[in-house]
């Protein structure tokens, strides 16, 4: 996706003072080694291959996907996506049930004005080499319009695709038909609000949790059939320009992804997690009171990004200005 020039500065900034992620398996933070992969936009746990994660380029690659080892970085497969047309800006990646991968081809680099998006999806293979697979391809449009997005969903249970669009003020989660056509339009319609500029989504394996994360935040959302509860913010890393998450397969870590070469993968706990080790939701007066508390400390985390691409930018500019007088 096309970034703006106060944004690409606030996002060097950002990786300068971000700390670099843990070693590859500790804590289930690694680090993308494969330099082939320099715009890492999406990530999926696989349940078929335990450590392996599947993740892709942005856009100026072609119909491929990666499988990397969470436990050393490196690429252990490539697969070649066959029977789909010349992809555009690949955002996303999920996993829905029967292992099959959904790619999501829902970027928008005119701002929001393609009559219609892509999805693909293809089996996991059993075998991990290079290879070349079959997928479907689906044509997507949105009941209200063009417009951009970087998180595709699938539900682990129903296998129903959502997409949740990006927009700075908040956006809107959409729920696609309840089978996709591989021979007609696909129509997705907004059915609840997201309180935030989301760069990537995932559900947990259960289902039951739905987190959505920011370049600046995040936020945690109880499920409840599409009927989405906001439980509180997220614990999202500082990251280069943070575009993708996944939760681990046993659903007891968030793994936060960001665009670049040498990119770090970094894990955080999963708050409001329901089971043994995790802290169940709150509810009553102190789920309000958490809410609250959370949409303030989101805002506290908009501003502070917000003052990172202003220095970013004044940096940048003023570079820009140095070099247009050269030297006396």
């Amino acid at each position: 996706m096309r970034r703006s020039l106060a944004f690409l500065a606030g996002a060097l900034l950002i990786g300068a003072l971000a700390a670099p992620a843990s070693a590859a398996g500790d804590g289930g933070g690694f680090t993308i080694t494969d330099p082939r992969i320099t715009e890492s936009s999406g990530l999926a746990a696989s349940r078929l291959h335990p450590g392996i994660y599947w993740t892709h380029n942005d856009s100026d690659d072609g119909p491929y996907i990666y499988a990397v080892d969470g436990r050393t970085g490196k690429t252990v497969a490539t697969v070649t996506l066959r029977g789909v047309g010349t992809p555009r800006d690949v955002e996303a990646i999920s996993i829905g049930p029967g292992n099959q991968i959904y790619v999501g081809d829902i970027g928008d680099n005119l701002g929001g004005t393609w009559p219609y998006v892509w999805i693909y999806k293809l089996p996991e293979p059993k075998v991990l080499k290079d290879q070349t697979v079959r997928a479907t391809q689906y044509v997507v449009k949105y009941s209200n319009g063009p417009r951009d997005a970087e998180s595709l969903v699938v539900h682990p249970k129903t296998g129903r695709v959502y997409i949740i669009d990006k927009k700075e003020e908040g956006g809107h989660l959409y729920e696609g038909p309840a089978e996709l056509s591989s021979t007609g339009t696909n129509v997705f319609r907004p059915v609840a609000t997201v309180d935030l500029w989301a760069t990537d989504a995932a559900f947990s394996p259960d289902g039951g949790q739905l987190a959505v994360r920011g370049y600046f935040g995040g936020i945690a959302y109880a499920w409840n059939d599409g009927h989405i509860k906001r439980q509180g913010r997220l614990e999202v890393p500082l990251q280069r320009q943070g575009e993708s998450v996944t939760y681990t397969t046993d659903g007891s870590q968030l793994l936060y992804g960001s665009e670049g070469t040498d990119s770090d993968v970094q894990a955080e706990g999963v708050p409001y997690r329901q089971g043994a080790g995790g802290s169940k939701s709150p509810s009553g007066k102190e789920s309000a009171q958490g809410d609250a508390s959370g949409r303030a400390a989101m805002k506290a985390d908009y501003k502070v990004g917000a003052l990172v691409l202003a220095v970013g930018f004044v940096l940048v500019f003023g570079l820009k200005r140095l070099l247009r007088r050269g030297p006396r």
